[in-house]
Parts: C-alpha cells; sequence; structure tokens
C-alpha cells in the first residue's frame, strides 16, 4: 500500500467519523453506547502503547543498557545418607 492509498484511507475513515459524531445527538442509545465502547477501545489501546514504549524507552537511560541479572547455575547437593 502505498503512502497516497494510506493517505486516502485515512482520510475516508476520518470522514466517516466525522459523519458519525454529527449524527449521534439523533441516534438511538445502543448506538451511542457502542461508538462510546469502540472510542473507550481505541484510547484504551493508545494508552498501552505509550505506557509500553515509555516503559521500553527508560531501560536505556543514558543511551546504554541496565546491567542484567546474571544467571548461575545451580548444583545438586551432595548424597547426605552415606
Amino acid at each position: 500500500m502505498s503512502f497516497k492509498e494510506f493517505q486516502k484511507e485515512l482520510s475516508a475513515i476520518g470522514y466517516k467519523l466525522w459523519l458519525k459524531l454529527q449524527r449521534l445527538p439523533k441516534a438511538d442509545p445502543v448506538e451511542i453506547v457502542c461508538f462510546f465502547i469502540i472510542i473507550l477501545f481505541i484510547v484504551t489501546m493508545l494508552s498501552m502503547m505509550i505506557v509500553a514504549c515509555s516503559f521500553c524507552c527508560s531501560c536505556f537511560y543514558d543511551g546504554k543498557s541496565k546491567e542484567k541479572a546474571t544467571m548461575t547455575e545451580v548444583q545438586p547437593e551432595n548424597d547426605l545418607q552415606n
């Protein structure tokens, strides 16, 4: 998909959303609730992405990755029954 096609598609979605918002005061209560549930879902997903990105960026403070815990190998205990 080229950038022009993507831009047209995004513009079409924005136009449909604008029409939906204009008709919202005259809509059925069920349609209003469904619309706000969809908007709430989109806002939730965007906020989760922002939190995830900010957490990921905080791991590289000062341009260096934070030290990771080193794994230690666990040795079995000697048999004490003898």
